[in-house]
């Protein structure tokens, strides 16, 4: 399960933003016949004033802004719930006559519910994980596009056409 929950997180951090810059490269065309060199250097110079303006450096590797939510123990379980119900099951025998059946009824229905309890924890915690991962993601993508349009509004400004 928590394998599970890692593979999801490290898809989400890392092959997300490169599906992202795959999806995300702009097209730039110099209006006024530019050469390839001046057309480098204006990138260049586009790249830098927009990653100064943003915060954000397109070429850096994607790194979490939040740490993701701690794993708990389950608390209770098959054991616990199994111990517990055999207690209230002694109880209720010995007022029915026969402690011995209450004491196996009890524990079997309190495994039962222990168990319940514990696959409910992991399942909050499994979204929780889920949660953090599509915040994340989410984040990443706000401030790729707003590096993307200070990008676009530079090379605008130095005579290019920017898809």
């Amino acid at each position: 399960m928590k394998n599970k929950i890692r593979l999801i997180i490290l898809f989400t951090l890392f092959f997300t933003p490169i599906i992202c810059l795959a999806q995300g490269e702009l097209i730039v065309y110099p209006n006024n016949n530019q050469s390839e060199e001046q057309m480098e250097k204006d990138k260049f110079e586009c790249y830098t004033w927009a990653k100064k303006e943003t915060g954000f450096d397109p070429m850096a590797t994607p790194t979490a802004s939040t740490p993701p939510p701690q794993q708990q123990a389950p608390q209770g379980g098959v054991v616990k719930g199994a111990a517990r119900g055999a207690v209230v099951g002694t109880a209720t025998g010995a007022i029915a006559g026969d402690t011995g059946k209450g004491a196996a009824i009890g524990a079997s229905s309190g495994a039962l519910v222990g168990g319940m309890r514990r696959r409910d924890q992991r399942k909050q915690q499994q979204h929780a994980q889920n949660q953090w991962a599509q915040q994340e993601s989410a984040q990443y993508n706000e401030n790729r596009n707003r590096y993307n349009r200070a990008y676009s509004a530079c090379l605008e400004g130095k005579n290019y056409s920017v898809k």
